[in-house]
């Protein structure tokens, strides 16, 4: 196989974003195609039997077998590396693998870690319920008060996790301040940056150390596949995730790293579209519901730090109802054309009830104090046209009398 003169990283060095995003990674076989192949094999033959033996030993390169690399896989993680500004990805079988594997990969029994309460609900669950039954102690903090990072550190404290923007409370978490309390004590920081991507945000330049992410979400972008990825240093993705996830296999499909590769060539042209059409959306819904929750708006009152750290706010963005579930209920009822889904990230827009959907395997205790309220709805907007989006909102609301 040939690759393109393009991964000379002296080269792809000097590239921009948008180029990275449709060129990197980019291999091609000796057809010269222009669209990056799908290589559907599980396996890899040989022409002889000295050369399996040192790709195996990691004496001589190239393929041994799919749950380790394939060409497919491994194009989608080096353009990802280069867009994160990386020295290495991996990519995952989904987001939740990659949550989970990026914790379980480098945490042992005895250790702990720190992460901001506001976070998706199966992330929840693996450091509220999984992690424990190892040995390995967890601590949920508000993410958004950098003294309550510092309080909990304890001397086995090794992972820092969090989301920024968090799902579905928006919270903000000061990547840069928080990156600089866990090195002080050499704790490693984690950053689930799914809400945003290298798109609208990128963690590592800000002092993060690994990037996690449900691909599934905004870099496919159409709702088509589940793929997760994971970003960091070359000695944690070769040293540390490699072996973890060689041996316990949360391998992405070829296919379905095809479709996030061809997702990531319009990536910044979606997020950035989509984070204007959901200011827009949430301007409309300001002041007509109790409580918005759209980092966007200089009513959020981390507006100043999403200014800081993101080129936009991202297209997801959450609001309460008065009346609990029975009122947003009653609403998601009366859509016509935004769907009932608890995806985001995807062309259409997108609407769920958190503490039925997304949050719903958390006690009512945990998920109120993360936030997630009965009366609250979660909407990622997509690409349609915004005045439809918000003809839409204005009759469902007048359809459940809010």
């Amino acid at each position: 196989m040939k690759r393109t003169t393009g991964q000379n990283r002296e080269i792809t060095a000097r590239w921009r974003p948008a180029t990275r995003a449709v060129r990197g990674g980019s291999w091609r076989s000796e057809q010269g195609e222009t669209s990056e192949a799908i290589y559907l094999t599980s396996g890899y033959c040989y022409e002889d039997a000295a050369t399996p033996a040192a790709r195996f030993a990691g004496q001589a390169p190239g393929m041994t077998y799919s749950r380790t690399q394939n060409p497919s896989v491994q194009m989608l993680e080096e353009r990802i590396a280069l867009m994160e500004g990386a020295e290495a990805c991996r990519a995952q079988a989904s987001g939740m693998a990659a949550m989970s594997s990026v914790l379980l990969c480098q945490l042992s029994q005895g250790d702990h870690m720190v992460i901001a309460r506001a976070a998706f609900g199966p992330t929840r669950w693996v450091t509220d319920n999984l992690l424990p039954r190892f040995g390995i102690a967890c601590t949920a903090i508000d993410g958004r008060d950098l003294e309550a990072w510092q309080d909990a550190i304890r001397p086995n404290t090794k992972i820092f996790f969090f989301e920024t923007p968090a799902n579905p409370t928006m919270d903000i978490v000061d990547i840069r301040a928080v990156s600089e309390i866990a090195h002080r004590h050499g704790i490693t920081v984690v950053v689930d940056n799914a809400f945003a991507t290298s798109a609208l945000q990128r963690p590592l330049e800000l002092g993060a150390d690994i990037v996690a992410y449900a691909a599934t979400k905004l870099m496919d972008g159409q709702g088509r596949v589940l793929a997760g990825a994971i970003a960091g240093s070359a000695d944690f993705i070769n040293n540390k995730l490699l072996p973890f996830q060689r041996n316990t296999g949360n391998t992405l499909s070829p296919f379905n790293a095809w479709v996030v590769l061809k997702g990531l060539e319009t990536l910044e042209l979606r997020a950035v579209q989509q984070a204007k059409n959901a200011l827009t959306v949430a301007r409309f819904l300001e002041g007509r519901v109790p409580q918005l929750l759209h980092p966007g708006l200089p009513s959020h009152p981390q507006h100043a730090l999403v200014q800081a750290q993101m080129k936009a706010a991202g297209s997801v963005f959450a609001f309460t109802v008065e009346g609990g579930r029975a009122a947003a209920w009653k609403l998601l009822d009366a859509l016509e054309l935004i769907d009932i889904s608890n995806n985001i990230g995807d062309t259409k827009s997108l609407m769920t009830h958190p503490a039925s959907t997304t949050h719903s395997s958390l006690t009512p205790e945990v998920r109120a104090d993360m936030g997630v309220s009965e009366g609250m709805l979660r909407l990622s907007v997509g690409l349609e046209d915004c005045e439809d989006l918000i003809e839409d909102l204005a009759q469902a609301l007048a359809c459940a009398g809010l």
